[in-house]
């Protein structure tokens, strides 16, 4: 067997395994959706087949029933409101490492670094007992203020890609007079755009599908976000599951379409910061 037919067979078993794994994985993905357009008698007897009558009236059903509207709104607040100040907290925090290398900054770095691994549930009491009294429990910015803490995530992306950078560029900027905002803002900042567009889609992502922190700080129908509307469609003796159903993809739509449209920014991001450093 020569190498071109070998090479051959090799990328059509790997194309076969790609394309079994994509399948398994899209399998609940495809129940979810497929559910939302059958009974619910249907949607037991045939789980995964395509609806022999098409109800399109479980949409509308989740709307009247449920504030969607509202908590897209308010999950939408949080999330752009939590991932700029996330972002821009984690890039000042990465900037001022690299411009300050010394022993404190140092020290500063392993204290974030113990931080980054405390499992987020183990602060949940001492979270709560601090928002209660400030007043912001069971408020939208209280909300954003938990979601702060992401900044330590983003910090490690960017400190390492900042690492990257030539340093020699900043200098000379020092030399003509520019201020450390202001090679910050005008330099720093286009020259990692990569990893800023990839920690913004990952926070995005995951401020957008956060239920714990929502579920514990948050008890008002009118502040809750599109994540708990999906928990609340589950009732204590019965649940209507094509509605269940319904408002899932329903919140998943946003996060997905936005995945898709920024995914050749997480990877040009990912492999630019790799090559670079």
């Amino acid at each position: 067997m020569t190498f071109s037919a070998r090479a051959r067979i090799a990328y059509w078993v790997r194309t076969v395994v790609i394309l079994a794994l994509a399948a398994v994985c899209a399998i609940p993905l495809w129940y979810v959706l497929i559910s939302t357009f059958k009974s619910g008698v249907e949607m037991y007897s045939d789980p995964l087949g395509l609806p022999k009558h098409w109800v399109f009236g479980n949409y509308a059903k989740a709307f009247d029933e449920l504030p969607i509207v509202r908590s897209f709104f308010n999950t939408l607040f949080v999330t752009v409101f939590g991932v700029v100040f996330q972002v821009a907290i984690g890039s000042l925090a990465a900037y001022g490492m690299i411009i300050r290398n010394s022993r404190f900054t140092a020290l500063v770095g392993a204290v974030l670094m113990i931080a980054f691994v405390i499992p987020s549930q183990a602060t949940l009491i001492p979270l709560y007992r601090m928002e209660a009294a400030t007043g912001l429990v069971n408020t939208l910015p209280g909300l954003v203020v938990l979601y702060l803490g992401g900044a330590v995530f983003c910090y490690f992306l960017i400190v390492g890609y900042m690492r990257s950078l030539p340093y020699e560029l900043i200098e000379a900027a020092r030399i003509d007079g520019a201020s450390s905002l202001r090679i910050y803002w005008t330099i720093v900042l286009p020259l990692i755009r990569p990893i800023l567009t990839t920690v913004v889609v990952f926070q995005t992502l995951s401020t957008w599908n956060d239920f714990m922190n929502p579920n514990v700080f948050i008890s008002s129908t009118e502040k809750k976000t599109i994540v708990l509307q999906v928990y609340n469609a589950v009732g204590q003796f019965a649940t209507d599951w094509t509605v269940f159903m319904t408002i899932t993809v329903i919140a998943l739509v946003p996060v997905f379409v936005f995945f898709v449209l920024c995914q050749r920014w997480i990877v040009s991001g990912l492999v630019a910061g790799s090559v670079k450093g």
